[in-house]
């Protein structure tokens, strides 16, 4: 059993459209457990460090700018294989490819307004973790995790 931790983002346009419920609701019902969340306004150096990776690329511009345009939810997820499984229940980056069922195949519009980001893998998921909670902010719900596991 491989227990993981990851980082969703409900992004400024989740937010306004008020998908913040379904989206939740869809990570728990997945059966992963969620141990922090936080609503906050996304400063541009935090935007930027979070999309690092992207740094020099023609759209980075316009991802630090959506991003910090509204409130967005930060959400951190535990559960087993849940980097691949939460990336798996998003869908792809165009919603028009996303598989059915996914957040983006059934909510998303557009690619640069796709609702939601999740970390693709553990480095990724521990340095995403880290730009937006401190360790006193996670709630270890790990009795719950082995129970529903077992069950």
């Amino acid at each position: 059993m491989a227990i993981e931790r990851t980082l969703i983002l409900c992004k400024p346009d989740a937010v306004s459209r008020g998908l913040v419920g379904e989206i939740t609701a869809r990570i728990e019902r997945r059966g992963y457990v969620i141990i922090a969340m936080k609503l906050m306004q996304l400063d541009g150096d935090r935007a930027r460090e979070h999309y690092s990776e992207h740094s020099g690329k023609p759209f980075f511009n316009d991802l630090v700018d959506f991003i910090t345009n509204g409130p967005l939810l930060a959400i951190a997820v535990e559960g087993e294989r849940a980097i691949d499984g939460c990336r798996q229940m998003i869908g792809a980056t165009d919603p028009l490819a996303a598989a059915p069922g996914s957040i983006r195949a059934d909510l998303a519009q557009t690619i640069g307004r796709n609702l939601v980001h999740g970390s693709d893998s553990a480095a990724s998921a521990d340095r995403e973790l880290a730009i937006f909670f401190e360790d006193k902010d996670f709630v270890s719900r790990r009795h719950d995790l082995e129970r529903w596991i077992t069950e």
